[in-house]
């Protein structure tokens, strides 16, 4: 289970800024774990939000959390990218895994599917790029956060290209957490870190559908 941290905190902080013109009627929550974000759109006034995670453990947590808070938070297991939904959504919220790794796959189980994003850190990125056109409603919004190592750029041209209105609405430079330390010498084997760099920038991207 992917507990809140700083790429967390950094969405919720762009959700709260994101000046919505009302209360989003239906959120979806990609990847949900704690239920934290999920947790932070029904406390803003969605009536309907929907958390999706694989791991069971993240489910049990982010149902207790929205209990213990009154709110309504349906919770779902499964892969949120391939799941089927009744309708689109005016929000959608979604921290992928980003970070790269030394296999090209992305993990089917254990802890590391919360951080793992492939060789490129885009192998869920550009599925969640793919499939959001379908997720939004019209006038929905997505906002998405990922790390500089991911491609940011890519991930902007990648929404543009699939008719969204696209760009980084936030950003923070962190100091590199248990996972990029332990990860530091491949990563800059493989050229995604400068020499001695030890702090990563974390952005949001947010993506409307304009009709």
């Amino acid at each position: 289970m992917y507990r809140p941290q700083g790429d967390t905190w950094l969405l919720r902080r762009a959700l709260r800024d994101a000046r919505l013109s009302e209360p989003p009627a239906r959120v979806l929550d990609i990847g949900t774990g704690t239920g934290a974000l999920a947790v932070a759109a029904a406390a803003e006034g969605a009536r309907q939000v929907t958390a999706v995670d694989v791991s069971l453990p993240a489910r049990l947590n982010a149902r207790l959390n929205a209990r213990l808070r009154g709110l309504p938070v349906r919770v779902v297991g499964g892969d949120a990218l391939s799941c089927a939904y009744e309708q689109p959504f005016d929000l959608v919220l979604a921290n992928p895994p980003y970070v790269p790794s030394e296999s090209r796959e992305v993990p089917t189980r254990g802890a590391a599917r919360a951080w793992d994003g492939g060789g490129d850190g885009r192998a869920v990125i550009d599925r969640l790029c793919d499939r959001a056109p379908t997720l939004l409603a019209p006038r929905g919004t997505l906002l998405m956060v990922q790390s500089e190592l991911s491609d940011v750029d890519s991930t902007v041209q990648r929404l543009r290209g699939l008719g969204l209105k696209a760009a980084v609405v936030d950003r923070d430079t962190l100091p590199f957490g248990p996972v990029l330390r332990a990860r530091a010498d491949m990563l800059h084997r493989k050229g995604f870190l400068m020499p001695g760099q030890r702090y990563e920038e974390l952005v949001v991207v947010r993506a409307d559908r304009t009709e």
